[in-house]
C-alpha cells in the first residue's frame, strides 16, 4: 500500500486525510494509470494516459454464474481459477503486466459509515482506534479482523464529521491476490460505487442509485459531502420494480431534506439497462426533479473521451468514474 489514503487495503493501516472533504479524499489517493474491476459477474480493466484523463484501452469478460459470491462477511472468491483466468485475459488485452493499478472490489465487500463526533483526533494513530471502537456493534464481523480509511468532511450541524470506509482483510487480500497472480500490484483499494462518485455532478445535491446485479447502492451528495450511503440486496433490474426502486430512496431524500434543510436537486440512474426509461419516468413523477443516466458531468465533457462510453454501455462506469480523478 503506497499511500495512507487509498481507500482499503490488507496490507496497511489507513491514515486520516491531510483535508477534508470527499473529493479532496479520492483527489489525494494515488492514480496509477491502470484500474481493474472484479464485479460479481465481470472483470474488467483500463489503462489510462498519464498526461491527462484519457482512455487507451479497455477490456471486459464474463465471469462463470457463481465464481463470486459477494458477502462483507465470508470469504467472496468461489472459483479462484476462473476469476484469476479472466483476470489475466483482461489484463493481457490491455498489455499490463508488472504495474501497480487500482483495485475496484464490489460494494458489498466494503461497509461506508458516516459518523459524527464533537471532537476527533488528528492523528490517525489515536483516530483509528477510536473508529473502531464506534464500529464495533455496526460490522458483522470482528472490528479487529478489519482495515479501515478514513476522512473528516462537514458535518450539517456541530461536531466533526468522518467518512469511513470498512472492510474485513481477508476477504479484501482474497481480491488482491487475483490480481497480483495476473502480474498487477492492487496499490489502491475502493469500492465500485466510490469509484463512480466523482460523475456526480458538484453544484447540486445530486441523488445516485446504482443496480449492480442484486445490490443497490444509494448515495447522496452534496458537493464533496456524502450525505448517504446505503448499499442493500435487490431484485435484478429485469424483475425490480420502479415502487422497490423508490422505497429505496425516500429514506434518503428525508433523510437529507430533515438534515441538510434542502430538497434533492437531480437524480442519477445507472445498471438499469434497457428498462432505463420506465425507471426514469417513474422517479421523475415522484420526486419532480430532473432525472437521468448516470454521464460525465457537463463541464467535464471534453475530458471524457468517446471510446470511454463503451465502458459506461457495458456497465463498469467505475472504471470512467476513477479516470476523472485527478492525477496525482
Amino acid at each position: 500500500m503506497s499511500s495512507p489514503l487509498t481507500g482499503v487495503s490488507s496490507r496497511a493501516p489507513i491514515g486520516v486525510a491531510s483535508r477534508s472533504g470527499l473529493a479532496r479524499w479520492l483527489d489525494a489517493i494515488p492514480h496509477p494509470p491502470v484500474a481493474c474491476e472484479i464485479g460479481p459477474r465481470h472483470v474488467a480493466a483500463a489503462r489510462y494516459t498519464r498526461t491527462a484523463p484519457g482512455l487507451e484501452d479497455y477490456a471486459v469478460e464474463s465471469l462463470p454464474e457463481g465464481a463470486i459470491a459477494v458477502s462483507p462477511v465470508e470469504l467472496n472468491i468461489v472459483d479462484a481459477a476462473g476469476v484469476r483466468s479472466a483476470v489475466e485475459r483482461v489484463l493481457r488485452r490491455i498489455h499490463v503486466r508488472g504495474q501497480q493499478g487500482t483495485l475496484l472490489v464490489p460494494d458489498q465487500v466494503v461497509r461506508v459509515f458516516l459518523l459524527n463526533f464533537e471532537t476527533f483526533p488528528k492523528s490517525s494513530e489515536e483516530a483509528l482506534p477510536l473508529l473502531r471502537w464506534r464500529l464495533k456493534k455496526s460490522v458483522p464481523f470482528d472490528v479487529e479482523d478489519t482495515v479501515v480509511s478514513f476522512t473528516r468532511q462537514a458535518s450539517p450541524g456541530e461536531g466533526v464529521g468522518v467518512l469511513a470506509a470498512v472492510a474485513r482483510a481477508r476477504i479484501i487480500r482474497q481480491y488482491e491476490e487475483m490480481v497480483e497472480a495476473a502480474g498487477l500490484e492492487p496499490g489502491v483499494v475502493l469500492s465500485s460505487t466510490l469509484g463512480v462518485l466523482p460523475l456526480l455532478e458538484a453544484d447540486r445535491p445530486a441523488l445516485l442509485a446504482r443496480l449492480t446485479g442484486t445490490t443497490l447502492t444509494t448515495v447522496l451528495t452534496r458537493g464533496d459531502v456524502l450525505c448517504v450511503y446505503r448499499c442493500s440486496e435487490s431484485e435484478p433490474a429485469a424483475t425490480l420494480t420502479p415502487q422497490a426502486l423508490l422505497a429505496e430512496m425516500y429514506p434518503a431524500v428525508a433523510f437529507y431534506q430533515d438534515t441538510w434543510k434542502e430538497s434533492v436537486a437531480q437524480v442519477r440512474l445507472a445498471g438499469l439497462g434497457s428498462r432505463y426509461e420506465e425507471f426514469r419516468q417513474a422517479v421523475q413523477a415522484e420526486l419532480g426533479v430532473n432525472v437521468a443516466p448516470l454521464a460525465p458531468p457537463v463541464g467535464m465533457a471534453e475530458r471524457s473521451p468517446g471510446d470511454a462510453r463503451g465502458l459506461m454501455d457495458r456497465n463498469v462506469e467505475s472504471l470512467v468514474g476513477w479516470m476523472m480523478n485527478r492525477w496525482v
